[in-house]
């Protein structure tokens, strides 16, 4: 580990917390200091000239009809870090080592602005969400504008002798409308930490490439049962990656991850391989649309695959924490018996949830309640569509579960999922509401 880096970004960090506590006490002491509306400054910066509304559809058009001079989005993403890092080679230090990571992160971003941007009201809910988000990585408005300076002069290296002003500003307008969201987000933000110091209570290995961690904050840390946060070790500092909260809010406060190693040196090894009982650890804001609904008269559908049981896990238990027990059907799928490293959690659930039924799915072995995919199986118990679905795992399980389900009837706005990564085409995704990142890390 750099340990002069990880002292600078300390320092960095330090400073900024001390700048925005200045600012949320000034905005405190202010007479005219109100609540926030939710509305916020991005809506200003949504009106053009004339004062219309952004018309994101419009320059969705024509940043699709020229996609094919920018993509695939690798040599673009390539010059646009080439450009920040040559023109403010400070700013590579607020990296990590690895910008692997970092540029799948932004490909994936600019797929999902793309392709949204004709619902302009999500793609700012949903920036202001990343806004909020990207506190933690010490981002400031300053350094949007670095960004779109280095995004202008990428188009322009990729597109070559093809590019156009047209294009470039349909781009830039993007960019401008989605950051707008982003600083509004973080400015709504001021009254909670950028990230939240916690330790680790217990450590268990469940197999050699799986671990389930508890975890202390060192403040409370306000979620809900089915979202997710972003963790980052001591190990690999500014390093980011999304793991599910594995249990409704307690309590004691405490919060239980399930990680499974995916890459040796990513952190999903620190955190498995390296992580002990008493090591501390950073949280970012819980982040995550997959919670329950209010709506108690309609039956439950939860559908995990893997480490996509943490999430349902906190689900199954934040409705048995409820006055009104609503019917549950739960399909949990591994490649193996091994692989159901929670059983004695699910057992436990079953046992005491009489409105709950449990539909175990063992990859192809014989003698399961079900064998095969989890879509499948979903799929051979008929109707779902008076239901409301909750589906975590891996992406391909999850892209196939959410078509089955769609196929079946089941309303789009009644199944939710958590984030899929963006390793599938654009054409493969299976929703548009979902958000380009991934709940499992390396």
């Amino acid at each position: 580990m750099n340990t002069t880096r990880s002292e600078g970004h300390d320092e960095y960090h330090a400073l900024l917390a001390r700048r925005d506590a200045m600012r949320l006490r000034q905005r405190l002491l202010s007479p005219s200091a109100r609540p926030d509306t939710g509305t916020g400054p991005w809506l200003a910066a949504a009106h053009g000239a004339q004062g219309q509304p952004y018309d994101g559809a419009a320059d969705q058009r024509v940043i699709t009809r020229r996609l094919p001079l920018v993509t695939p989005f690798g040599k673009l993403i390539g010059h646009l870090y080439d450009a920040m890092f040559e023109r403010h080679p400070y700013l590579r230090s607020l990296f990590p080592d690895s910008m692997e990571f970092q540029r799948v992160h932004l490909e994936r971003a600019l797929w999902y602005l793309i392709e949204h941007l004709d619902r302009p009201r999500e793609v700012a809910d949903f920036c202001a969400r990343l806004g909020r988000d990207h506190r933690k990585l010490g981002v400031r408005p300053v350094h949007f504008e670095v960004f779109e300076q280095a995004l202008a002069e990428a188009l322009r290296r990729s597109a070559g002798a093809h590019w156009s002003e047209e294009m470039e500003q349909a781009w830039l307008r993007m960019l401008r409308f989605a950051v707008a969201a982003m600083v509004d987000g973080a400015a709504g933000a001021l009254a909670e930490p950028p990230y939240w110091n916690g330790t680790v209570t217990a450590h268990e290995l469940r197999a050699p490439d799986l671990a389930v961690l508890r975890v202390r904050p060192a403040e409370p840390f306000p979620y809900r049962a089915g979202q997710y946060t972003r963790i980052q070790t001591p190990l690999l500092p500014l390093t980011w990656r999304p793991y599910s909260i594995a249990c409704a809010p307690g309590p004691d406060g405490e919060l239980e991850f399930h990680v499974r190693r995916t890459a040796p040196g990513g952190v999903s090894d620190a955190l498995v391989t390296r992580t002990r009982a008493g090591d501390s650890l950073r949280l970012g804001p819980a982040q995550g649309s997959m919670v329950l609904d209010g709506d108690p008269a309609r039956d439950v559908l939860v559908v995990a695959g893997g480490t996509g049981w943490a999430p349902a896990r906190a689900l199954l238990e934040e409705l048995s924490r409820r006055p009104l027990h609503r019917r549950t059907h739960l399909f949990v799928g591994a490649r193996t018996l091994d692989g159901l490293y929670d059983t004695a959690a699910l057992a436990r659930l079953e046992k005491n949830c009489s409105w709950l039924r449990v539909v175990p799915v063992i990859g192809e072995e014989s003698g399961a309640a079900e064998s095969g995919s989890v879509a499948d199986a979903v799929a051979r118990r008929g109707d779902w569509s008076g239901h409301t679905a909750y589906v975590s795992g891996p992406p391909l399980m999850v892209t196939a579960t959410v078509y089955g389900l769609t196929g079946l009837a089941q309303p789009p706005d009644r199944i939710h999922h958590d984030p899929v990564d963006g390793t599938l085409p654009p054409a493969a995704r299976p929703s548009r509401a979902q958000a380009p990142v991934a709940i499992t890390g390396g």
